[in-house]
Formats: structure tokens, sequence, C-alpha cells
């Protein structure tokens, strides 16, 4: 995945996209900090994991300059975050989440929210790619039904 943003930035040079270069830059850099921070290699997973905190910084300044009517910017920041997400893998549909939770309930038969953990941690081991906020709510949903 490294290798590919590499590539795609080498071509988005050669092609003179000014914009999706700026943003691979932006990609590659913060990669390489979290490479030398974590002292790992560029793994799928922890370029995966710097890309979505890329997504989610983007999404809550895109928030705010919307709240300030600079909607020039906020699209910008769309379009940062279009490029990103072409580089992650495709996110858990809802469908996928509600059949893991009913998966996870019937294991782990929780009765209240201190079972809440034991939830998360499921869905995360059985799903690669999801919104664990998404799911969050759901489990919060169900436990307090």
């Amino acid at each position: 995945m490294f290798n590919t943003i590499s590539n795609d930035l080498k071509e988005a040079l050669k092609s003179g996209d000014k914009f999706k270069l700026s943003v691979l830059r932006m990609m590659k850099s913060a990669i390489d900090l979290e490479k030398i921070n974590s002292k790992k290699e560029a793994d799928d997973e922890l370029v995966i994991g710097v890309l979505k905190k890329q997504v989610k910084q983007r999404t809550d300044s895109k928030k705010v300059y919307e709240d300030l009517g600079k909607m020039e910017v906020a699209s910008d920041l769309d379009k940062e975050i279009a490029i990103i997400n072409s580089y992650l893998p495709k996110e858990a549909s809802d469908e996928e989440i509600d059949e893991v939770l009913n998966k996870a309930f019937l294991e782990l038969n929780p009765s209240s929210m201190k079972d809440m953990g034991g939830i998360m941690k499921y869905v995360s081991s059985h799903l690669s790619n999801v919104d664990m906020t998404k799911v969050s709510n759901k489990v919060k949903e169900r436990l307090t039904k």
C-alpha cells in the first residue's frame, strides 16, 4: 500500500496534478512520521491507521470551516478526503456490522454496559475496516433496550 502511494505520487508529479500531488505528499509525510515514531515498517496496518487518522482530521476540520462559512476550503477538504479514501479498503456495511453484532451477542450474552468492551473487541477482531464509532452506537442502542 505504501508503495502504491509512492508510485502514485510520482505519477501525479509527472502529470502535473498539483492538488493530488499535495495530498499524496501529506499522506506520505504522515506515514513516514508514524514509521519513525512507532519504529515499525510501513505495512498495510500502519498505513491504514495513518490514513484513517488523516480522514478524521479532515472531516473534523471540514465541519469547522462549514460553520465558519468557508465553503471553498470545506470543498477542498472533501476532495482530499476522497483521495485518501481511495487508498483505504472498503468500510464494512451496516449489514455486515449487524451480522457480527448478532454473533457477538449470541456468543457473549451481554447483560449490561459493563460488557461493551468485550463486544467491541469481538467486532474489531472479526471486521478489519469498520467505523468503531458506528459500532459503539449500535452496541449502546442494543444494550439499553
